[in-house]
């Protein structure tokens, strides 16, 4: 309210002052009759007749009272777990640059199964002038090789033809011990298939080499080793990493199923029993791009895996786990802890 006093002065009672800014705004006189002046955060136009409120302004608060108030705090950057897996050999890398994101007795040399086949389809696509569409005739001795051996197999029926391409699906997603057998014969040189596997074999240590891996060796096409098959978990990412440059190897080994048709040795066509991939990564982790599972009495459960993400792509390995489920596990802790790692 206002009140004229004696010689002219005004009184303005500031009830709404004084709730916004306090008591001691509430009153205040004005010696200047029709003058503006500034009390607190309002202006004021006083006169002999009244007083009104003009404007309100903004109230400017110091970086202090934010600070008091906790309004500029942040919250401290969490830092990324490191897994426990129960593989006994771990690897994870960015396979952008090659860098290490994980390591678990990385460089320890282990049996390997069939993620030896990556380097059996490495292999195989790296042969000049290769025509995918060129037909092998399928042998009694990769059937009997399998047999023996107990081994996975791509079920291939002896005397059908079968191409190249349906061969490295044979052997990349049920990982066909008979498909890798036809491979290695038909890229091996020789005069004998002993010999030809041999060469091919040969062939396949050469590849490591080149790679320059110092802890990786093959007596096996497929991972059925006689004691010489062995590479580690930064090795097999390494070849793996090596192998998904090339994008036929991309296309087969994150293909989750495929059916073959094949030539039957009277001409006519078979329709094969559809593969399904082991890596069953591809159903239940989202971005999983490939690439091989392995077993084995000596190797325990293997997986070398890779997966994209926001366009980033984490490729790794772990050996000797302790069951089909358990090394899908490991993969996939060592999975989100790359991405996380790559922010």
């Amino acid at each position: 309210m206002t009140r004229i006093t004696p010689g002219g002065r005004t009184t303005f009672c500031a009830t709404y002052v004084s709730h916004m800014c306090g008591p001691t705004l509430a009153t205040s006189t004005r010696p200047h009759p029709g003058a503006f002046q500034t009390i607190g955060v309002f202006t004021l136009i006083t006169g002999i007749k009244g007083i009104r409120l003009r404007r309100a302004t903004a109230v400017a608060v110091t970086s202090g009272a934010l600070l008091a108030a906790g309004a500029l705090s942040a919250a401290p950057a969490q830092a990324v777990t490191t897994p426990s897996i129960v593989a006994k050999g771990g690897y994870v890398m960015n396979n952008a640059n090659g860098s290490s994101l994980y390591t678990k007795a990385a460089d320890t040399t282990r049996s390997t199964g069939s993620t030896t086949k990556i380097m059996t389809a490495k292999v195989v696509l790296a042969q000049k002038n290769l025509n995918l569409d060129a037909t092998v005739t399928i042998q009694k001795a990769y059937s009997d090789y399998v047999v023996k051996n107990n081994a996975s197999q791509a079920h291939l029926i002896v005397g059908d033809k079968v191409t190249v391409r349906q061969l490295l699906y044979g052997l990349m997603l049920p990982s066909g011990c008979d498909a890798a057998y036809a491979l290695a014969d038909k890229y091996g040189s020789g005069s004998t298939r002993a010999a030809r596997v041999s060469n091919f074999i040969g062939k396949m240590n050469s590849a490591a080499k080149s790679l320059g891996l110092k802890h990786t060796h093959f007596d096996s096409f497929d991972g059925i080793g006689n004691g010489k098959n062995y590479s580690t978990p930064r090795d097999l990412t390494k070849i793996a990493s090596s192998a998904m440059k090339n994008s036929t190897f991309r296309t087969i080994v994150k293909t989750k199923s495929y059916t073959a048709k094949t030539k039957t040795k009277t001409g006519g066509t078979r329709t094969m029993g559809t593969w399904t991939n082991t890596n069953t990564l591809l159903s239940s982790y989202s971005g999983t791009i490939g690439v091989k599972t392995g077993s084995g009495p000596e190797a325990g459960y293997c997986l070398v895996f890779a997966a994209t993400r926001h366009g980033k792509t984490v490729i790794g390995t772990v050996l000797a786990s302790s069951s089909v489920n358990q090394r899908q596990t490991d993969a996939t802790k060592l999975l989100n802890y790359g991405f996380a790692k790559l922010g």
